[in-house]
């Protein structure tokens, strides 16, 4: 069975997701609204509606998909223009949307580098994409809430990781892939433990080149914070060693002559 079958009927999850502080996601939404007045803008992994009830708010035309039939539900009563998708390819036209995200979602996919490359594939040239998922590879830090992210000797192997992708993305690009990693299932329900991939901001961004895209920001903080300590955590020597990968670009624009993906 696929990962995206464990979400697909899962009450649990739905009722995890109704719990988020409209904080968690604030600025996330704040990079996806951003110049997009009368734009059309796509929440990947929508949950139960938060985010696109948020830039519906904003009056932009902003819908959701998910693989969970509960989350879609939930979502359509909160605030519709949310559907049910597979997991795999986004039922929409090459460079149908003004912007497009995915919150914490990356982590969980089967295939994390065909989903940005579907990501990419949504939004039209010059349009933006934001996407957001934990580091897990960090090196620094607290409050670390994967067992991949703690303890001394998880700190080192999560450095030589770095140097290795750091490496490879130099010597060998084709090479380039998301480590998996088994699930942690619990009961109750915690979706953050059950993660498949290792998401970092260096393969991130790397992919997301890759599938055509110039980066605006690169940080490693995905909620506000007063601005000094965001420059601090933020400083290029640091920024992919802390908790999280938040990653802001456009799509560049097409050649003349050319076809979109």
């Amino acid at each position: 069975m696929s990962h995206v079958e464990s979400y697909r009927n899962n009450d649990a999850y739905a009722a995890f997701l109704e719990d988020w502080d409209p904080s968690f996601f604030a600025k996330y939404v704040d990079h996806l609204a951003e110049n997009q007045a009368g734009g059309r803008i796509l929440d990947v992994g929508c949950g139960v509606g938060q985010v696109v009830k948020a830039l519906r708010d904003r009056k932009l035309e902003a819908q959701g998909v998910d693989v969970s039939e509960p989350n879609i539900h939930k979502a359509n009563d909160l605030v519709g223009h949310c559907e049910l998708y597979d997991g795999s390819r986004l039922p929409f036209s090459d460079g149908q949307f003004d912007a497009a995200g995915a919150f914490n979602v990356l982590e969980h996919v089967d295939e994390p580098e065909q989903f940005l490359e579907e990501l990419v594939r949504v939004v039209r040239p010059g349009g933006r994409l934001v996407v957001s998922s934990p580091n897990f590879l960090r090196v620094l830090g607290f409050r670390d809430y994967h067992p991949r992210m703690r303890g001394l000797m998880n700190k080192y192997r999560n450095a030589r990781r770095q140097w290795q992708i750091r490496s490879t993305i130099k010597h060998a690009p084709q090479r380039v892939r998301f480590e998996r990693m088994n699930p942690i299932v619990k009961d109750p329900f915690t979706p953050d433990d059950d993660a498949i991939v290792v998401t970092n901001p260096l393969e991130m961004r790397f992919f997301l080149e890759q599938a055509g895209c110039e980066m605006i920001s690169v940080s490693c903080t995905d909620r506000y914070v007063s601005r000094i300590v965001e420059w601090g955590l933020n400083l290029p020597i640091l920024k992919s060693l802390w908790f999280n990968s938040f990653l802001v670009a456009t799509r560049s624009p097409l050649p003349k002559g050319s076809s979109p993906l």
